[in-house]
């Protein structure tokens, strides 16, 4: 999850909401991503899914079987059907996203049984680092609209 995180203050650097997700198999890290909707004006650049493709390159397989996915934030509905077509083996995440989250905050996905593939959903790791860093990332993004709407 720290090197989730690192992608995720890369994100944040590059102007993005501060999301970053890893593909970890037999130990090793095969693919990373942080969020880049923006910079690639691309609905789908989220890090999850970047992580995912990287992966996929990396294994030559567009399935994961035996797999993890590590990502700052819940996942998004999109993000769930990708590593579940991808058949990744379990999801970590560290914080929940009460909106949009597909991996029990608003939807779960991984736990319908009558879907084909289903992984294992662990929330919480490193909850606060990951909460504290989109907090911030938000708290400076109405700062800066503050000051420019004062202008």
């Amino acid at each position: 999850m720290r090197a989730a995180l690192r992608q995720a203050a890369r994100a944040a650097r590059l102007g993005e909401v501060p999301v970053g997700a890893v593909v970890v198999y037999q130990g090793e890290i095969i693919g990373r991503g942080c969020n880049a909707p923006i910079a690639r004006r691309d609905p789908s650049a989220h890090a999850e899914m970047l992580a995912l493709r990287q992966a996929a390159r990396r294994l030559g397989n567009y399935r994961l079987p035996g797999c993890e996915l590590y990502v700052t934030l819940e996942p998004c509905i999109m993000c769930a059907g990708a590593m579940m077509h991808a058949r990744v083996s379990r999801i970590v995440y560290a914080t929940s996203d009460p909106k949009t989250g597909a991996a029990g905050s608003v939807i779960n996905p991984f736990a319908d049984r009558r879907l084909n593939h289903h992984a294992e959903v662990i929330g919480g790791l490193l909850l606060d680092e990951a909460t504290a860093q989109l907090k911030a990332f938000f708290a400076e993004r109405r700062k800066q609209q503050r000051e420019q709407n004062a202008r």
